[in-house]
């Protein structure tokens, strides 16, 4: 079983590693979904002893890029690839939300050209554009056409517990042929239902609130930098022992099927 924790910042790299994470997706701004990082925070993660995957997202919003937010996204996973991240988390959508095909073939290409060059492949990672698809099935089989590693989805729902029926789906069509990585509201709660699924990845956040009320000063600290708009209300962090105790059912799960 694999966890992927999603991080956006260098406490996160941390808390994940500490926690038992097994895989890593760099982001910035999680609270819209997850954009590119810094530099900075990509060589920061360059020091981490697991697989570091690396969102290509130029902007929030829909995956319907123009042809210079599709440079960017190529020159991001040069970056990936030149500080010798494991992998990257792409993809684009056409204005109808299927995917664009075009797009993500060179993207692949340009991909296995980086990973060819630096003598080590790039992993690749289909992200949850998949999930805006009408026909998610017939969306599975073009990622496995075009050569991805895995799929992250929740099922074409906003929370992986509501996509049961098609995670099961997908892993059942995926035979194999490529990895389907469920993620989204995925936690210690729900997670022995996902992996029921037959899944045997996972992806979350494990976040909880930062400042919560009865830290000293925490609370006045907060609300001082919301109100000057250097802090969002109900800002998150990624909780090391969220993340232990979802490895710990993980493990847990290994153990009863083995």
């Amino acid at each position: 079983m694999t966890l992927e924790i999603c991080v956006d910042d260098i406490a996160g790299l941390d808390a994940a590693v500490a926690g038992g994470g097994d895989r890593i997706e760099l982001c910035a701004a999680l609270a819209l979904g997850g954009l590119t990082p810094s530099p900075s925070l990509i060589a920061a993660a360059t020091a981490i002893p697991i697989p570091v995957h690396l969102l290509a997202r130029p902007r929030e919003g829909g995956f319907h890029y123009t042809a210079r937010e599709a440079a960017m996204i190529a020159a991001d996973m040069t970056a990936a690839s030149d500080a010798g991240l494991a992998g990257v988390v792409i993809g684009a959508s056409r204005a109808d939300h299927t995917l664009d095909l075009d797009l993500l073939a060179a993207l692949v290409t340009h991909a296995r050209t980086l990973g060819t060059a630096r003598g080590a492949p790039l992993s690749l990672t289909l992200h949850r554009a998949i999930d805006l698809c009408d026909d998610m099935p017939a969306a599975l089989d073009a990622a496995i056409a075009l050569g991805f590693d895995r799929v992250l989805t929740s099922g074409g729902e906003p929370k992986a517990i509501d996509g049961l029926a098609m995670l099961t789906a997908l892993h059942r069509r995926a035979a194999g042929r490529i990895g389907i990585l469920a993620g989204s509201g995925v936690d210690a709660g729900n997670v022995a239902e996902i992996l029921a699924t037959g899944i045997g990845e996972v992806h979350a956040s494990c976040g909880s609130l930062v400042a919560s009320e009865g830290e000293d000063g925490a609370s006045e600290t907060a609300a001082r930098e919301r109100r000057f708009g250097f802090a969002a209300a109900g800002r998150r962090h990624t909780d090391v022992t969220r993340v232990r105790n979802l490895k710990a059912v993980l493990r847990n799960t290994v153990g009863q099927v083995t």
